[in-house]
């Protein structure tokens, strides 16, 4: 079984995101999410206790039911409270699902300097639904790989309003050439949106697995030559941060999911961008000029083809 703990502690040790980021305005979850996460971590925690903590926070509790209350969970009788939710769910299913969506809704909601927040969450979701489909090849835990895949990149709105400047020089210089964003952000603040990311949420008491997977999201095919990690869900998040996004944070990354394609058998980059395509579009928002992977994978197989026919002329 895979050590987390150790695995984030030896990589973050116990340093806050305040230390790494003391001018950023960093974004608050809501109470009711921080208490759950710190009760639950007591493998004692009494179930209706930390249903009372759910019910504290009205839009949560909506939300906790709307979901566990779904066909995929297949209830014989409804949940109607949030101890019944989490009877239902068991205590980490419900904390990954709690963290997410208090995730997602902090994030600002203003206009953004750099990034269309509807472009900027289809892309988290296309990564989410294939790192979760590699995640059932490689016989790893869905939920967590969905989970992490969706968060992955959760504070770059934040990061990019608010060293507006900095990014703007990243996206120039993506203008002029290739340039991974993980280098860039090394280079000019001495740390990456992936670890940032991993320090916020260990600071608002995630699970550690989450923590994990978030962190080494741009770690690449070269998670898979870790011996620690290249048989858990943060290799399928890996793999599933190299489909494109607006930031073209990974140049390569599509030649790469082709690369994995050719070694692994199967593994079928293009197989899954169809499969993947009606899910997608039934969970998607509305975003002008967003081109689905679906589409991008056609281009670029037909590039490829295109010039493979004119080498052998």
């Amino acid at each position: 079984m895979t050590d987390w703990s150790a695995i984030r502690e030896s990589y973050l040790g116990h340093k806050s995101a305040k230390a790494l980021l003391p001018n950023v305005r960093l974004p608050v979850l809501p109470k009711a999410v921080t208490d759950f996460c710190q009760k639950s971590d007591n493998p004692d925690c009494d179930l209706r206790e930390l249903g009372r903590i759910i019910e504290s926070d009205s839009g949560l509790t909506c939300e906790l039911l709307r979901f566990v209350n779904g066909a995929a969970n297949g209830l014989r009788q409804r949940a109607t409270t949030g101890h019944q939710a989490v009877m239902a769910l068991g205590v980490r299913r419900t904390k990954i699902h709690l963290v997410t969506v208090a995730t997602q809704n902090a994030m600002p909601v203003r206009q953004l300097k750099l990034l269309n927040l509807a472009t900027f969450w289809n892309t988290n979701l296309e990564r989410a639904i294939f790192a979760r489909r590699v995640a059932r090849l490689m016989r790893v835990d869905e939920e967590l790989t969905f989970a992490a895949a969706l968060l992955q990149d959760f504070l770059l709105p934040v990061l990019t309003n608010e060293l507006y400047s900095k990014y703007l020089e990243f996206v120039k210089r993506q203008e002029q050439g290739d340039c991974s964003l993980r280098h860039f952000e090394q280079q000019v603040f001495g740390w990456d949106h992936a670890e940032a990311g991993a320090r916020v949420m260990f600071d608002w008491g995630f699970p550690d697995e989450l923590i994990c997977c978030v962190l080494f999201h741009h770690h690449g095919l070269s998670i898979l030559t870790n011996s620690t990690l290249s048989r858990t869900s943060a290799a399928a998040v890996a793999i599933g941060g190299l489909i494109p996004d607006f930031l073209k944070q990974v140049p390569d990354g599509l030649t790469q999911l082709v690369k994995l394609s050719e070694i692994w058998r199967i593994f079928n980059v293009y197989d899954i961008a169809n499969q993947m395509h009606d899910e997608f579009k039934a969970q998607a928002h509305e975003a002008a000029n967003f081109i689905p992977f679906k589409d991008r994978c056609q281009k670029f197989r037909a590039a490829l083809a295109k010039a493979a026919a004119s080498g052998e002329r």
